[in-house]
């Protein structure tokens, strides 16, 4: 890969993993709940994840894919579905007992996320193409590391913000309209599995 390749791939990748969506969404309300220290299984989920994907699919996993298109009806289904799930849990948090009896996900839990993911699915798919259309193990391997290096600082950004909110939703009024809105944003990212084809 030339420097130019690389350099786009670095810039993709930072814009993907640093805007919003479920990841960051969930990062945030986590970092506001629990923590930076009690959030960093659940970035590093996130990364791992993340990176397993991107190889899986880089090296084939689109074609069982495509020789059973219910699959994709099928991830659809369990993607709204578990999304939906983790939004009330972020809604019915209760405030201050959170933060002391709650639990934030775990990596394991954080990396299987990504395979319900929209926006994890649609930045791997997209990377994968434009930047490994060869899909040989190689090409696919080094792809996955580089988005792998560039995701874990630009979402680590999201956990932070959300710690240093910590103080402000101190009061519990402020922190369940926080969880609230976390939640209906967290649906909001939806909108693309919705509306997509097959919707």
């Amino acid at each position: 890969m030339n420097i130019e390749m690389l350099t786009a791939l670095i810039l993709f990748a930072f814009v993907g993993s640093v805007t919003p969506g479920p990841n960051n969404l969930m990062l945030m309300a986590s970092g506001a709940n629990f923590g930076v220290r009690r959030t960093l299984p659940h970035v590093a989920g996130i990364v791992f994840g993340f990176i397993v994907m991107v190889v899986l699919v880089g090296t084939g996993l689109m074609r069982a894919f495509d020789a059973y298109p219910a699959s994709y009806a099928i991830l659809r289904y369990f993607s709204i579905a578990y999304l939906s799930w983790l939004a009330w849990k972020i809604a019915t948090a209760t405030p201050g007992a959170a933060r002391t009896t709650g639990q934030p996900l775990s990596a394991l839990q954080a990396a299987l996320f990504q395979w319900v993911n929209p926006k994890a699915w649609a930045m791997a798919l997209t990377a994968i193409t434009v930047y490994a259309p060869s899909q040989n193990i190689a090409a696919v391997a080094w792809l996955a590391l580089v988005l792998g290096l560039v995701n874990l600082p630009s979402i680590f950004v999201w956990v932070v913000l959300g710690s240093s909110l910590k103080r402000f939703l101190d009061h519990e009024l402020r922190l369940r309209v926080f969880n609230y809105t976390m939640a209906l944003l967290l649906l909001a990212t939806l909108y693309p599995v919705l509306s997509g084809p097959g919707a």
